[in-house]
């Protein structure tokens, strides 16, 4: 044999002799957790599987989030360590029975991913409470002939829900400028908690430039407060804020936080999957999206915003909106977006300032609040008998009482930092002996910064 094949092939022996020693060291271990190759490892407390097949860690890493709170359809997200196929079990009964399976995906085929699992329930009845469950299929992925399971894991906790209708309870809260200052959002989340609305509406910036779908993973399944399943069965509504398109995760940011289905709105309207309007008890909630705080022709973005557009295409998602008869005929009506659409500070920069948003007669070369937004959106509102629009972005509490030409209250919501000028707030509203009655709750001091009321509007 020549001196270099008999080194070759000593290698590959030695190898050999390691790897299989290897290989029986683990079946070893294997054996002793009473286990093969390829078993799906248990819990031994729940008897529920943990997701830990062939030595990797739990499939599920987040609890559930629920998302775009609707009558007749609610969205699930949750966080998944590796490639995985995601499912939600739901029933109208507390024990499972009868329960349905939905898998991640749309009708075509599921999705398949290693970051977050989104499931979207539709053919739900309104304001009915709903009990689920949420599991997933780890994957093997080789090629389009190439797949395979390679274990299950299920939450064994039982979640719930109460759809959006006519029926439910008139009950919301609102938060805004969190901007992952996880301080701040701890108390916000707990004075939510404390309240148990039916739904929540974060009204913008939960972002600040995000990167990486990690990053938002841990701003909405993952976050860094000790209520981690603060989403699971208090529904979520979603209007972003200029923060949250900034970053390439955010131009996405569907990936994370869900559209509705195509199917739950008309082919015009397929693009606005940010938009809602939602009746919940005797309140309409409208959502709209003010986008950037900046002019498309800014060089800042390089041309890459497309944000006049998207406003524009709004007014006709709107006007159909406030057509729609559960819409119609709500005595009350609240509309939530991110930027203002009134500010009496002559000094305060109305974001269409072309082209680089720079003039002397303002204090800020970006938009303090939205005068193209209040020129389409505001006299369709106001036709509609609006009485309140709750937004956002200005980092301070503030409300603007209504005025000849403009007859709703504008209540702006406060900001990210502890400390007295620009403390967070939570605005509740509930309807309660014939009326719409609003508090804003001072995180800061734990007070009530305000309080409004409004009666049932003209039809």
């Amino acid at each position: 044999m020549k001196r270099r094949d008999f080194i070759k092939d000593s290698a590959m022996l030695v190898a050999a002799a390691g790897a299989g020693n290897a290989l029986k060291g683990a079946e070893r271990s294997l054996a002793s957790l009473g286990m093969t190759d390829g078993d799906v490892m248990t819990d031994p407390s729940t008897g529920s599987s943990t997701g830990e097949t062939r030595g990797e860690g739990k499939l599920i890493v987040s609890a559930p989030m629920l998302q775009n709170y609707a009558e007749e359809s609610i969205g699930v997200a949750f966080a998944v360590s590796a490639l995985a196929n995601g499912y939600i079990l739901v029933s109208e009964n507390p024990d499972m029975s009868g329960a349905r399976k939905i898998k991640c995906g749309g009708f075509r085929v599921t999705e398949l991913s290693d970051k977050v699992s989104q499931i979207r329930v539709t053919g739900l009845k309104p304001s009915t409470k709903y009990y689920y469950k949420i599991g997933a299929d780890r994957i093997h992925y080789g090629g389009g002939y190439d797949m395979k399971i390679l274990g299950n894991e299920e939450d064994p906790r039982v979640y719930s829900f109460t759809t959006a209708g006519k029926a439910a309870k008139a009950h919301f809260c609102v938060i805004n400028d969190t901007h992952v200052r996880w301080e701040g959002i701890e108390k916000t989340i707990a004075k939510v908690g404390s309240i148990a609305p039916s739904c929540v509406i974060w009204n913008g910036d939960a972002s600040n430039t995000q990167e990486t779908i990690e990053s938002q993973v841990e701003i909405f399944l993952d976050p860094k407060i000790s209520t981690k399943d603060y989403a699971s069965c208090t529904p979520y509504l979603f209007s972003p804020g200029n923060h949250d398109s900034r970053g390439m995760a955010n131009r996405h940011i569907e990936k994370v936080w869900m559209f509705r289905q195509p199917e739950e709105r008309a082919s015009r309207d397929w693009d606005l999957g940010r938009n809602f309007a939602v009746r919940m008890g005797d309140v309409a909630l409208i959502g709209l999206d003010t986008a950037e705080d900046k002019m498309d022709t800014n060089p800042l973005f390089a041309g890459l915003f497309n944000s006049a557009a998207y406003r524009e295409a709004q007014v006709a998602w709107l006007k159909d909106a406030l057509k729609r008869k559960e819409i119609a005929k709500a005595p009350y009506l609240v509309a939530f977006c991110h930027i203002p659409l009134f500010d009496s500070d002559p000094t305060a920069n109305p974001g269409d300032i072309a082209p680089d948003d720079k003039d002397p007669r303002y204090k800020h070369d970006f938009a303090i609040w939205q005068r193209t937004c209040s020129q389409l959106w505001a006299p369709l509102l106001e036709k509609a008998h609006c009485q309140l629009i709750i937004t956002a972005h200005e980092h301070q509490y503030r409300r603007d009482d209504p005025q000849p030409g403009r007859s709703w209250t504008q209540l702006v919501g406060g900001g990210p930092k502890l400390e007295e000028k620009h403390f967070p707030t939570v605005i509740e509203g509930i309807v309660e002996g014939g009326r719409l009655n609003i508090t804003v709750h001072n995180i800061l001091t734990g007070q009530v910064e305000d309080r409004v009321s409004f009666a049932p509007r003209k039809r």
